[in-house]
């Protein structure tokens, strides 16, 4: 599993209580009732994993610079 896809997922599981993104081929497994909120936090964990991971990539560019 890829670093992006382990993160994917460990979001899933804490945000929206879904335990894996693969697919299963079962509605009741693969489609989830989630609430708006859950959605948000979900969200905005994204995000900022994603500012995070942007600020890693930019201190390692200044340092190889």
């Amino acid at each position: 599993m890829s670093k992006l896809e382990t993160l994917l997922t460990q979001i899933a599981q804490q945000h929206l209580g879904i335990e894996t993104l693969q697919t299963r081929r079962s509605d009741s497994l693969d489609f989830h009732d989630v609430a708006a909120w859950c959605v948000r936090d979900a969200l905005e964990a994204a995000f900022k994993a994603g500012i995070e991971e942007g600020r890693k990539v930019a201190t390692s560019e200044k340092a190889n610079s």
